[in-house]
């Protein structure tokens, strides 16, 4: 899963008047040589993969006068003749890069990739394993992300009910992560990255970012032009975009890849559905109405409403494998059971079956996107946001949709400090972006407007469904990339790779 956002333009450190050289050789400010002098220790963690952590400071930009942060990394090392290192970011933001590289090392990367480099995954700051945003328990993580309201949209009472609920959640989060949520931006976030790349005794950055972990690595190149090794964003998004325009961006895209699995839904004989593809969306529509008049209790005790089924559409639209198992929800939620729809909501989530969560990733998705982006609070804006929202959503009326805008972030302790803006990366060595025709969760278009934006950027396209490119093995996508990682060939600009052809 991994729902891309947006990063902050990205500030330059505070110039040293007496520089240290760190490992390879660069100078750095004076007050950032505890950070980029310390020694990893790579111990074994299983499966063939060492691990270390790594210390850096709370705020980049003030690091002799703030506290120290704590970043989980993994590595398999190099199986054949070494080419150096190469970073690899799952997305999110708040998927665990850590987990993504120990335990889905063949799905993070090939076979070529692993002989050639020491493969790192790491959790960014405010993830996982590293120093954590900690907001709610299980239970009542279920109840904020699927809690349905008592009132009636639209309604007064309605607003106060959420409101209250958003920030009952913003101050459960500030009283367990503190100040870390006014630094779990992503520009913090990169500057981890360039600290772990000197750390690990590489000159330049080779990086391999999916999702929103492209955009980590754009803005990387953005703001260390000059250490840009190879890198690939697959799955790229456009940091030019508001956060009202990526979340219509997005509904618009799923909004297609829902017609997309319709389409072959109704081919097959076993699909729950009749009629034509806007039929289909019609009885959609009155499956999720029915659930929020009598929800569907499981063996658990929870109750499926029109939150979690739309959570497991969404769940299942992110890769065309998993279509069949959103015919298998549909199919069970008519004859009146939920096994399957709770399924795929829960593996959306990272939640497990006794309740408890696997990781942050909800928690720490919600608290970089509220620093990474202003917040629109206008009441008139955000009735025109809502409007256009349901009209991009074949599933919602605009009766079914508030015009509150994100209730989250407008309760958040911190708020957003710089600048939405397109990034270039001036000086950067040849950027590879990847694109999905049909992907759901970072549009396609987000691959053409950052690889027209980066002045080094080089286009390929992957013609098909799902989200990012690379883990549907197809060998022109693969060969492209891999090529590129290895041996620095770049592809042609604008190449396409389509399998059905």
């Amino acid at each position: 899963m991994a729902i891309a956002l947006l990063a902050l333009p990205l500030a330059a450190c505070v110039p040293a008047p007496s520089p240290t050289s760190t490992p390879t050789g660069e100078d750095v400010a004076a007050e950032l040589e505890p950070y980029y002098t310390q020694s990893l220790v790579w111990e074994d963690c299983g499966g063939g993969m060492q691990c270390t952590t790594a210390t850096a400071p709370l705020d980049w930009s003030a690091p002799d006068a703030s506290d120290d942060i704590e970043l989980a990394l993994v590595r398999h090392t190099a199986s054949g003749e070494r080419e150096g290192s190469l970073f690899v970011n799952p997305g999110g933001p708040g998927a665990s890069g850590y987990n993504f590289v120990h335990d889905s090392l063949d799905f993070a990367v090939s076979e070529d990739l692993q002989s050639r480099f020491d493969v790192i995954g790491w959790d960014p700051r405010g993830v996982g394993r590293s120093t954590a945003v900690d907001c709610y328990d299980g239970p009542e993580l279920d109840e904020f992300l699927f809690g349905f309201p008592e009132a009636a949209v639209g309604t007064d009472a309605y607003a106060q009910e959420v409101t209250a609920s958003a920030k009952a959640f913003a101050d459960a989060c500030l009283e367990r992560s503190g100040e870390l949520l006014q630094f779990i931006d992503t520009e913090s976030t990169v500057n981890d990255l360039d600290l772990l790349r000197a750390l690990v005794g590489d000159a330049d950055l080779n990086y391999l970012g999916y999702s929103y972990g492209s955009d980590i690595g754009a803005h990387y190149a953005e703001r260390y032009p000059d250490k840009v090794g190879r890198v690939v964003l697959d799955g790229a998004t456009d940091s030019s975009l508001s956060l009202f325009d990526v979340n219509l961006a997005q509904t618009q895209a799923f909004g297609e890849a829902l017609r997309a699995y319709l389409e072959d839904c109704l081919d097959s004989s076993d699909c729950p559905f009749r009629g034509t593809v806007d039929d289909a969306i019609g009885q959609i529509r009155d499956l999720l109405d029915a659930l929020d008049q009598a929800p569907l209790r499981a063996e658990d005790g929870r109750q499926l409403t029109s939150a979690y089924l739309g959570t497991a559409v969404q769940s299942a639209l992110y890769d065309e494998g998993y279509w069949r198992y959103l015919t298998d929800a549909f199919t069970e939620v008519r004859q009146g059971r939920s096994d399957t729809a709770f399924l795929l909501a829960d593996a959306y989530v990272d939640r497990d079956e006794d309740g408890s969560y696997r990781s942050n990733l909800q928690e720490a998705f919600i608290a970089i996107t509220c620093v990474d982006y202003p917040i629109e609070t206008d009441a008139a804006e955000l009735a025109r946001q809502r409007d256009l929202l349901a009209e991009a959503d074949p599933i919602s009326e605009p009766e079914d949709l508030d015009a509150l805008g994100d209730v989250v972030c407008q309760q958040w302790p911190y708020g957003f400090r710089g600048e939405v803006e397109t990034v270039s990366a001036d000086g950067a060595a040849p950027i590879l972006v990847v694109g999905t025709t049909g992907d759901p969760a970072t549009p396609y278009p987000w691959a053409e407007a950052l690889a027209d934006q980066l002045a080094s950027g080089v286009l390929l396209t992957y013609v098909g469904e799902g989200h990012i490119a690379y883990d549907e093995g197809d060998p022109c996508i693969v060969g492209a990339v891999d090529e590129y990682l290895i041996d620095g060939t770049v592809p042609q600009d604008g190449l396409v790779c389509d399998p059905t052809s």
